[in-house]
């Protein structure tokens, strides 16, 4: 068993940080439910206000994938679509080195 671990920048538009916040922060708490996620954690960046980055970590590839097909990604997508200033950054790693 290979976990995976995804990175994800997100981007919002001027003066709709807060409210992108606000549906990240949901979708936190949804994907935490996940029986195949381990780790789902959301920063802001300290120099970029309203950048928003996600560290994910599934137990395998179809944890992962059950998390992109979940309902509650779907709604976060549709709530965020209007907010975001560019399309979401999302990068699938598996670790090689270290811990």
């Amino acid at each position: 068993m290979t976990e995976i671990h995804v990175f994800a920048t997100v981007v919002a538009q001027a003066g709709k940080e807060a409210e992108l916040q606000a549906v990240l922060e949901e979708l936190v708490a949804a994907t935490r439910q996940e029986p195949g996620n381990l780790h789902y954690m959301l920063h802001t960046s300290a120099k970029t206000p309203g950048t928003f980055y996600f560290f994910e970590v599934y137990k395998d590839q179809d944890a992962a994938n059950g998390h992109m097909a979940s309902p509650h990604f779907a709604a976060a997508v549709g709530k965020a679509g209007a907010l975001l200033a560019a399309p979401p950054s999302i990068i699938e790693t598996k670790l090689i080195a270290g811990s």
